[in-house]
């Protein structure tokens, strides 16, 4: 995620290893340089290697704090004196886009409480995050969730005992770490997304930049798996916040711009398949850019998953399920289309989702009624049993935040105009109660008692830097309103981490 080979290989390192694979040969000429997380198993598996080395020198990075007592086993292993030295180098996480990163931990809790291993990882990957980025910060948490307050005490016991460590420069305003849990916003992952990177992962998943296309007709084989990283793929990092409409015109315009340099090869561009016959027949075109053949391919893909899944109507029924509140419209849209043959599983299941956690309490429910098309449908419980599952983790009982309803005046006629205005696409009207959220806090709105401060103290002034946490998983769609708020707050930086990045199927 951070270095592409080619990089790497610039900068003189040949070979790559894993320390836990069995029969490396031992090549005395070379230099080793180790980057593991100080656990249990890679200290033991280095003790290992030292015992009898394979290489001449060793050079050994941890991506986090490691114990004296860690230290000592490597030092009385080490009889042949082949370390050079020991660092800590913190980089105990994902860094997926400049202010996103991620933990790749799934279901980090049962029930209500934190799995204890997943606890331990996320505190570890946290106190990294804020040692890389020289952060000691004041921390608030969402006082609604006992997983946000064990893991925000555990975080600050890391600070209290490393506190050498973590004796940064003091800034003017204190950095703020803000802990959020997943369950009280349950929605945003559900829906189907239209800006570039957010639709990629929702409709063929995103895995540490990779895609994975094996799967799509007639793939080249070049083609089977892709890197989409904004690090090293200029088109990338201007169209990943894109809606879908813009991304099509930008890779024609590009397109346009080759045929303009090579008056030979004039063809029309009318469509995507245009686009990826034109890619197909010009392979000086295809040397050129590889990267624009590439996201011919994912584009073409994407818009056929779109038209195959009816993925327009099935968005503007999520969407209206969650922004808006006309129930018995809402119901109508559903039943509609659980009875397309069109509607996929998943789609179908999503929707009922979508409608449970909107209005599980609403007195005229339909809920028993399209859990029994559900069923119909797909002749299993599966997914009725996913219904109450995604229910009982972020349905009404559970939220500390009122996810639906404005409560005061202000934020009601807001809503009103909003819906008089019309929006500017009815597929993006929704926006994650992570955006509230943030706004709340950068204005210094945000409430003490649904948030409180972990310690006695409370920050004064308005935040500046802040690291905002979602245990559960953060979504693409998030990492889009950070992006926003970033821009459209100068002087304010927010950084967005998850356990995980989700999509529905996550």
């Amino acid at each position: 995620v951070v270095y592409t080979q080619s990089e790497i290989l610039q900068r003189e390192v040949y070979l790559f290893e894993r320390l836990d694979s069995p029969n490396r040969e031992p090549m005395k000429h070379l230099k080793a340089i180790c980057f593991l997380r100080p656990t249990k198993e890679n200290v033991e598996l280095l003790v290992q290697e030292l015992r009898r080395p394979k290489y001449s020198v060793y050079f050994i990075y941890f991506s986090n704090v490691i114990s004296k007592s860690d230290v000592k086993a490597l030092a009385e292993a080490d009889e042949q004196e082949v370390v050079a030295e020991v660092q800590e180098f913190y980089g105990d996480y994902i860094a997926v886009n400049p202010h996103v990163f991620s933990l790749n931990l799934l279901g980090c809790c049962r029930g209500r409480s934190w799995d204890p291993a997943q606890l331990t990882r996320t505190t570890q990957g946290l106190t990294a995050l804020l040692l890389s980025l020289k952060k000691c910060p004041m921390i608030r948490y969402q006082l609604s969730s006992e997983p946000a307050k064990r893991l925000a005490e555990c975080v600050k016991q890391v600070i209290t005992k490393e506190y050498e460590l973590f004796d940064f420069r003091r800034t003017e305003v204190p950095p703020l770490l803000l802990i959020l849990d997943r369950s009280d916003d349950a929605i945003t992952p559900l829906l189907n997304q239209w800006t570039y990177q957010a639709m990629v992962h929702e409709l063929l998943g995103i895995n540490n930049n990779r895609i994975d296309l094996s799967r799509v007709p007639g793939i080249s084989k070049d083609l089977r798996e892709v890197v989409l990283s904004a690090e090293n793929d200029e088109f990338y990092a201007n169209n990943m916040y894109l809606n879908f409409a813009e991304i099509g015109t930008n890779i024609k315009n590009l397109m346009e711009d080759f045929q303009r340099r090579k008056p030979k090869e004039q063809q029309k561009l009318e469509s995507i398949a245009d686009m990826k016959a034109f890619v197909e027949n010009y392979p000086q075109f295809k040397k050129m850019s590889g990267t624009v053949s590439k996201h011919v391919t994912v584009v073409g893909e994407l818009s056929r998953l779109v038209a195959e899944r009816n993925l327009l109507e099935v968005s503007e029924v999520e969407q209206e399920l969650a922004c808006q509140s006309d129930h018995s419209s809402a119901l109508q849209s559903v039943r509609r289309l659980l009875q397309s043959p069109r509607l996929s599983e998943l789609d179908a299941a999503r929707l009922v989702m979508l409608y449970a956690l909107r209005y599980e309490r609403h007195g005229s429910s339909g809920l028993p009624a399209l859990l029994e098309e559900l069923r119909g449908r797909g002749g299993t419980d599966r997914y009725r049993k996913l219904v109450s599952a995604v229910v009982e983790y972020g349905g009404k009982r559970v939220r500390g935040s009122d996810l639906f309803s404005p409560k005061d005046a202000v934020a009601i006629t807001k809503q009103f105009l909003k819906g008089l205005k019309g929006i500017e696409n009815v597929y993006t009207q929704h926006q994650p109660l992570l955006q509230e959220t943030l706004d709340q806090l950068i204005k210094g709105r945000l409430k003490d008692s649904q948030y409180p401060y972990l310690g006695p103290n409370t920050l004064r002034d308005r935040p500046q830097d802040i690291i905002v946490f979602l245990i559960g998983g953060a979504t693409y769609e998030e990492a889009l309103a950070v992006f926003n708020l970033n821009r459209s707050n100068p002087g304010v930086r927010i950084v967005l981490g998850g356990t995980t990045i989700h999509n529905t199927r996550r």
